[in-house]
Formats: C-alpha cells, structure tokens, sequence
C-alpha cells in the first residue's frame, strides 16, 4: 500500500516540479515583508476585472445576462469608486500588518520563504489538491463561526460587519468591501488555517489563489452552469452567498454548505 502511495507520488511530482522550481528562483522577492499582500490585492483586482467585463458586457450580449442572479450590473464608475475603498483600507492598515506578521514569521523561522528555501521538492498533485481543500475546510470553519457571531451581536454586526452589507446586490469587487478590522482578520484566517494543516509552501500560495477566486466568485451575481458549485453540491456558490447578501441572515459559510445545514442557518436559493 505504501509502495502504491509512494509511486503515484513520483508520478505526480513532476506536473508541479516546474512551478515549484521557478517559485524557489524568486525566493527573494517572496521574501518581502509586503509580498504575499499585494499578491492577494492584485489577484483580487485582476479576478474582479474579469467580471467586470462580463458586467460591461452584459448589456450587448444576451447569454451572459441569463446567468445574471439579480437584473442590475455594477456600473464601472461604481466600481472604481469600490476599488479606492479597497484600496486605501490596503494602505492604511493591511499593508503594515502584512508587514508585521512577515517580519514575526522570519524571527521566529517560519517564513514561507525559509521554508521553500528547505523544500527542494514540489508536493504531488494530489498531495498538494489534498492539502488545498483542507485549507478551505479549515478556513470556511474559522470563518462560520466569526460571520455567525457577527450577525448574532448587533454591536459586532454595527462595528465590524455592517460595511460590508453595504452591497445588497453584491459583485465580484466587493468580496473585499469591507471594515479595515475585518479585511485583516480574514487575512489572518487564512494565514492560521494553513498553519493549523501544516502543507507544503506551494499548498499554501495555491490555496490563497483559490480562496481569493472563490471569494470573488461568491459575489460575482452570476451562476455560470461551469461554477464550481454546479460541479461540486458541497459548494454553496454566489447563489448561495447571494441569499445572505439580500436577507443579511442565513447562510453564513463563504463556501460549503454543510455548517448552515447542520445548524440550521441554510437559506433555500
């Protein structure tokens, strides 16, 4: 069995050699206190971008308004004005916490770029798929139970939460239209759910781009029949995040499905 397990491991390895290898080459600019924060800025703007021009569109092209879940698209001047909000909460507070928890990893040698230095290898395929998803169970459970509260102590809800319901109709750049407090908490969300699975240094940049897209994707206001909730049912998808935008209650995992339906918060889409 262990042969099997280590076999389909050489197998895979060399479909993320390749990546690995070119990530580990640019260990130096990775080593920049601010790195992974602008990675996560930008990959937000460039995903959102991309619905945006489905937005623009959308008017001159009638199948991609069948998809639309609501009928009004953001305009591009509402979009921008979304984008200097996002923008200046990165620069005042974002930004400089990135940079304090870049500096704490490397005192305390747990850098990600230490660790790909000591990482010669890229975990296979499936490892790194494993890894990956387990992240996102992890990070979907911190997060359930932080938004659950939120919504149940109005207090909180006012303070922290609140901003970011200023969309009720939400699009793809408002995944991140939110108080500066709670940008920095999902940041470091994600950050203590990839240490709490403890996966290789490729895991970890891969399962910050997926969660980055499926939190774009979860406000986008479309559902393609190619979502990755139409493909995997555990997924909940903008449809579902859709509903919790529009009755500010219910339906409070960002991705799965079976928390809301274990505790009785799933909202029907």
């Amino acid at each position: 069995m262990l042969d099997g397990v280590v076999s389909l491991s050489a197998c895979d390895a060399p479909l993320l050699q390749p990546v690995w290898d070119g990530i580990r080459e640019r260990s130096g600019v990775r080593a920049a206190p601010l790195w992974s924060a602008c990675l996560a800025f930008s990959a937000h703007v460039l995903f959102s971008t991309l619905f945006l021009g489905l937005d623009v569109l959308g008017s001159r092209v009638p199948w991609i308004s069948r998809y639309r879940i609501h009928g009004k698209p953001v305009t591009v001047r509402d979009w921008f004005r979304c984008l200097a909000r996002i923008s200046w909460k990165y620069a005042l507070c974002v930004l400089p916490v990135s940079a304090c928890i870049g500096f704490t990893q490397t005192r305390s040698g747990f850098a990600q770029h230490e660790r790909a230095a000591a990482a010669a290898t890229a975990p296979s395929l499936l490892v790194a798929c494993l890894e990956c998803f387990s992240c996102l169970l992890v990070f979907d459970t911190f997060f359930f139970v932080a938004h659950y509260t939120m919504h149940r102590i109005p207090w909180l809800f006012r303070i922290f939460h609140q901003p970011h319901h200023m969309n009720r109709h939400p699009f793809a750049l408002a995944a991140q239209d939110s108080s500066i407090t709670e940008l920095v908490s999902q940041q470091l969300l994600a950050v203590w759910s990839t240490v709490l699975v403890g996966c290789h240094p490729l895991s970890e940049i891969l399962f910050h781009l997926l969660n980055i897209w499926l939190a774009v994707e979860d406000h986008c206001g479309y559902d393609f029949p190619w979502a990755l909730h139409r493909l995997l049912p555990c997924f909940g998808g903008a449809p579902f995040h859709q509903a919790h935008h529009q009755r500010v209650t219910g339906n409070y995992a960002p991705y799965f499905t079976h928390w809301d339906l274990i505790f009785g918060t799933a909202i029907n889409t």
